[in-house]
């Protein structure tokens, strides 16, 4: 390989490389991710989520080397080659996991709310009397070792809209509100389907065990009992 070759095939490579760094930008816009994937309803349901100011790519891209080359690269390029020579799968159908590690970037302190309900929950949280400790449900999380977390109860933050007279986006509960029959605007039986009517009672339902104990869903478990009244049935 003589001098010029060398020095051409250099040039190339730096200018792929300049062209491949300059696009990342473009690539981590919501818009972009829409154009290849088939993520349209959930772009549209993010332009009106609490989390419309964060881009895909903060929270469906693990930070540093490693998650960049996996899951923004590798997952990107096999999403585009399903999506012009495969079949893709069906909005309703898609799901993916988020590192909880990514969450907790940004929402830390939520580790803090152990006990009674702190002053900036929502009201409805706090006219139940809400006393889950989301710091021991993630070390549970954790040692179960079945890739659960922060979207084992808050999947639809984002990309699902308030139900039953909630004025956010909150995991379904049991309150009074939810004696109304709720039906989600989704295949019956598809991902998102599911996931809409998913409560506690995954695993508090009187048979689930962790570190020995069966997880009781008695009201007291999961909150005060003076708060109990009106508000649950």
């Amino acid at each position: 390989m003589n001098r010029r070759t060398v020095i051409v095939l250099l040039v190339a490579v730096v200018v792929l490389g300049l062209a491949g760094t300059a696009a990342i930008p473009v690539t981590n816009h919501p818009e972009f991710c829409a154009s290849c994937h088939t993520i349209r309803p959930s772009v549209e349901s993010w332009k009106t989520s609490s989390h419309k100011d964060v881009t895909c790519v903060a929270c469906h891209v693990r930070p540093g080397l490693q998650g960049f080359l996996e899951d923004k690269v590798y997952a990107g390029l096999k999403d585009v080659a399903i999506t012009w020579f495969g079949t893709p799968t069906e909005p309703h159908d898609l799901q993916a996991r988020i590192d909880s590690n990514v969450c907790l970037g940004c929402h830390r302190a939520v580790l803090r709310v152990t006990e009674v309900s702190m002053r900036d929950l929502p009201k409805p949280v706090k006219d139940v009397g809400l006393i889950m400790s989301h710091r021991k449900h993630m070390e549970a999380f954790e040692k179960r070792g079945h890739g659960e977390g922060c979207t084992t109860c808050h999947a639809r933050v984002v990309h699902g809209k308030p139900v039953k007279g909630y004025p956010i986006v909150i995991p379904r509960g049991h309150v009074k509100l939810d004696m109304e029959p709720h039906h989600p605007n989704h295949p019956e039986g598809s991902a998102l389907w599911k996931s809409a009517l998913a409560d506690c009672v995954r695993c508090h339902d009187n048979k689930t065990t962790y570190a020995g104990t069966v997880l009781s869903k008695d009201c007291e478990v999961c909150h005060l009992p003076d708060k109990i009244g009106d508000f649950l049935f």
